[in-house]
């Protein structure tokens, strides 16, 4: 059964192409951060390893609520890696093992990039789909990405 909570059945659909975007960036965010966490060395191995777990956890967390989102909305919810893959705006580094300034600084810049894009699905979730709910949803990631972003950036000074 469609919901039936004031938003067209094609914003609807809209609404949960842009979530299926966000869902798979924050899939391939996780991926990327348990990647770092699993293969960071050298100086200050157990403060970095820690912090990519947290932000993992964080992600670990997005990722179930993004789906739920989708959910809610009626529509059904992706979940293979190829699906991740060709629907996400961020990229993978296969067979790449960064140093730990390129992995603080690659994370980063993906954090920055969602936070970029959010602000841009946001609107189109309020004024074109009518979606103040996915709108305000979003505006959640957008804080908790700007602070683990935050964190990141003061590790690059």
């Amino acid at each position: 059964m469609s919901p039936n909570i004031g938003i067209s059945t094609k914003n609807l659909k809209k609404s949960a192409n842009i979530l299926a975007t966000i869902l798979s960036n924050e899939m391939t965010l996780y991926v990327k951060t348990r990647k770092f966490h699993w293969n960071i060395s050298g100086n200050s191995f157990m403060e970095l390893h820690k912090l990519f777990e947290d932000q993992y956890r964080i992600l670990e967390s997005n990722i179930d609520e993004v789906a739920e989102r989708i959910s809610q909305l009626g529509e059904k919810t992706i979940g293979t890696m190829k699906e991740f893959i060709d629907n996400s705006t961020l990229k993978e580094s296969p067979k790449e093992y960064a140093s730990q300034k390129n992995m603080l600084l690659e994370l980063l810049e993906n954090h920055e990039q969602l936070v970029t894009e959010f602000r841009e699905y946001i609107p189109a979730l309020e004024n074109e789909n009518h979606d103040i709910g996915s709108a305000d949803f979003i505006t959640g990631l957008l804080q908790q990405h700007e602070k683990m972003a935050w964190i990141l950036r003061r590790y690059q000074a």
